[in-house]
């Protein structure tokens, strides 16, 4: 389903309004009003018109200018039309306002315009002064015959002020970290029916760009993905309706926007397998979000994924087609080798997954090795070697448990390299300061190498 025209109008109002925020000297507010006349019919009156009424005005103006632009006008000098000024009554201030009217209904605007507005928080835009921050409203006013009422939807105090020299991807990941533990900002806070802390998230981060030569856009890409898993003794009351799909958010240059098809057809042509995922299908919604639906994942577990797109210098050349998806592929792998490589074990390959089968019973077999020998000192150094006190008694089941651990850590290393399954593979028993990787016996230059996890 298309995007209606009016919800275009909207995004495109708000990122001229936050690119204006993000080069102004001064705090901010982004405002949204949202006026309903239930008794008018439509309920939301004078729309498809096409007519914008702007009110604007600078600090050193006296004045409060106001025009009026029909988006519907082919004549050039005849879309834009100045009304009388208004003169300033109340000291210095400066701002723009843009309003117009829809027919949209009024249920599913407020809930769109809600959600836009609580999106433009997770990219927690920067500023060029440490103390500059802005803040974000939403209000709601309902009008009849007996007067108004207001309904504050988003408080202007959820603003923004965080360290200008704060990375953008690390604003971007504690955005979306706030996003997921408030179920995609459907609640005020952090649901602690779920989220007892954020142990529970597991989050990764990449940032591509389009190289430093001459003919670079000066394009950069960043992708946070976040990984929720909670334990199901928790039995946690909302995951269980999240179901196998992903909402990917899309950000340009600071500003929520529809996914771009290049971006779209980036995620769909990913590797996805070779991480351990199998997507299913993927589209855009009605609200211009890409969704990945996968094949199958754990029954309290959810994936999050956030794009941003924008340019640190002006582009020289018109970036290529392929050009820009090869930099959301690079952006996102990077996301998900930098989730692998924090949290070993997750995400693994299918052949990674193939191996661990085989780990049980080549636990059981090295534990029965080394509890039945009759080598007092041999069993005491393989006891040592794994962690374990050799002077104690130690049930074979407890060296079961830590040989498989170990054989755990080292599938989940494996994988994470470039090249997995070349060449020497990491050692289950090892020791701090031996390093075995340049030594070769000379008598076995012509043997091959043979590691436990190509098997």
């Amino acid at each position: 389903m298309e995007i209606s025209s009016t919800r275009k109008l909207c995004r495109s109002l708000i990122a001229c309004a936050i690119r204006r925020c993000r080069i102004s000297e001064n705090p901010c507010r982004l405002s949204v009003l949202l006026k309903i006349s239930p008794d008018s019919d439509p309920p939301l009156a004078r729309i498809a018109n096409g007519v914008l009424f702007i009110t604007t005005t600078s600090i050193c103006d006296k004045e409060v200018y106001h025009y009026r632009l029909n988006l519907k006008e082919t004549v050039a000098k005849k879309k834009l039309a100045r009304l009388p000024s208004t003169p300033k009554k109340d000291g210095k201030f400066s701002g723009t306002e843009v309003s117009f009217s829809t027919h949209e209904s009024i249920p599913d605007f407020v809930a769109w315009i809600t959600r836009l507005c609580r999106e433009i928080v997770i990219i927690k835009v920067p500023f060029l002064d440490f103390l500059q921050k802005v803040v974000v409203e939403l209000v709601v006013e309902h009008m009849n015959n007996s007067g108004s009422r207001c309904e504050q939807l988003l408080q202007a105090n959820e603003g923004i002020i965080l360290p200008s020299s704060m990375p953008n991807i690390e604003r971007l990941t504690s955005g979306l970290e706030d996003f997921v533990l408030r179920h995609g900002n459907a609640l005020d806070k952090e649901c602690q029916g779920c989220f007892l802390s954020r142990e529970h998230l597991k989050v990764g981060s990449g940032v591509a760009d389009g190289g430093d030569s001459v003919k670079s856009t000066g394009q950069i890409m960043e992708v946070v993905i976040v990984i929720t898993e909670v334990p199901k003794s928790l039995n946690p009351p909302c995951l269980t309706a999240c179901g196998k799909s992903t909402e990917v958010l899309f950000f340009q240059d600071f500003s929520p926007c529809s996914i771009p098809q290049s971006s779209l057809t980036a995620l769909a042509s990913i590797d996805w397998q070779n991480y351990g995922l199998a997507l299913r299908t993927h589209f855009v919604d009605g609200d211009g979000h890409a969704v990945l639906q996968w094949e199958e994942l754990p029954p309290f577990a959810h994936i999050d994924i956030a794009l941003h797109s924008y340019h640190i210098k002006p582009p020289q050349t018109q970036q290529r087609n392929h050009e820009y998806k090869n930099l959301v592929k690079k952006a996102v792998k990077l996301a998900l080798d930098d989730l692998k490589a924090k949290y070993p074990g997750i995400l693994l390959s299918p052949n990674a997954l193939k191996i661990r089968r085989y780990a049980p019973d080549l636990s059981r077999a090295i534990a029965g090795l080394i509890s039945s020998s009759n080598d007092l000192e041999f069993r005491a150094e393989c006891v040592s070697l794994l962690g374990l006190d050799p002077l104690g008694t130690i049930e074979q089941g407890k060296i079961e448990s830590c040989i498989t651990e170990k054989i755990g850590e080292i599938i989940a290393m494996n994988d994470c390299k470039p090249n997995r399954g070349r060449g020497h593979g990491p050692l289950l028993f090892r020791e701090d300061g031996v390093h075995t990787e340049d030594y070769q016996d000379e008598g076995d230059e012509e043997c091959e190498d043979i590691n436990i996890l190509d098997l």
